[in-house]
């Protein structure tokens, strides 16, 4: 409805439901993902006493309010139609090899493809199997087994020397990854097999001359949102280095915060 409602207007009008549209979107992120968050931050700062909330986190409620403003937002820019079909949005919003970990699918690259599957055949076929068997190998028998060793370490890190301590944490930087690029192979090869392509979420990111490089190989899809629809919007690198300095903080700052409520991804971002 506010996609429709953004096509048909201009100028402010248009600004300003686009805003409204995208805060809609996200009070279901910050009410079911960070309520409790503030409550506590709230008590521990102002003495207060409120209760936290009951609630059950819906799974894969971060990706698709990402998937919601994307919609939104290439409607805005005029890159896509506002959806017609109220169950082609549907499917888009809820289509599920993804939506637990990602890659985050954006509105302009699948939409179209509603309309214009894949044809399957059996080099399609081919692809998908290889992509499911590669990322069942690399979170099976990869991430599962170095996350054993992790653990181990972590659970009691009293027990064990600084060289275990020191291969712990390199066997943990390989577990993330094969761990959450092998979800992602499995989620492209189940997307496949459908008859719908996602894009690729991973690039040898271990394997980046510098931090720039990495963040363009690593959860691909995250930091191409992050930038097309944060940093640029905000000024990107167009208003002298200090701002760009700002709003490169700002953009790691939310992209930390939206990975989970806790101030350790406050400050990691």
């Amino acid at each position: 409805a506010f996609a429709h409602w953004i096509q048909k207007k201009e100028g402010v009008a248009k600004k300003l439901i686009g805003i409204l549209a995208i805060l809609f979107s996200l009070s279901f992120l910050l009410y079911f993902k960070y309520a409790n968050f503030f409550i506590a931050n709230t008590n521990a700062l102002l003495l207060t006493h409120f209760d936290f909330i009951d609630l059950f986190l819906p799974i894969g409620i971060s990706f698709y309010t990402f998937q919601s403003i994307s919609y939104l937002v290439d409607v805005y820019r005029g890159e896509i139609k506002a959806s017609t079909n109220f169950l082609d949005y549907a499917f888009y919003m809820t289509f599920f090899p993804h939506l637990v970990a990602g890659p985050i699918v954006r509105a302009k690259d699948f939409l179209p493809q509603v309309k214009n599957p894949l044809q399957f055949d059996q080099l399609l076929l081919k692809e998908s199997l290889l992509r499911i068997t590669t990322g069942l190998i690399k979170k099976l028998l990869i991430a599962d087994f170095l996350g054993k060793y992790v653990d181990l370490i972590h659970d009691a890190p009293r027990g064990f020397s600084g060289l275990e301590h020191a291969l712990a944490m390199y066997a943990y930087s390989f577990q993330i990854y094969f761990d959450f690029s092998g979800y992602s192979d499995i989620a492209i090869g189940i997307a496949l097999i459908l008859g719908y392509r996602l894009k690729e979420n991973f690039n040898n990111p271990y394997l980046a001359p510098n931090i720039t490089s990495f963040w363009r190989r690593w959860h691909i899809s995250l930091s191409l949102l992050l930038r097309d629809y944060i940093y640029i919007p905000l000024g990107g690198n167009r208003k002298g280095v200090f701002l760009t300095y700002i709003f490169l903080l700002t953009t790691m700052l939310i992209g930390g915060f939206w990975h989970g409520a806790d101030w350790r991804f406050v400050f990691w971002g």
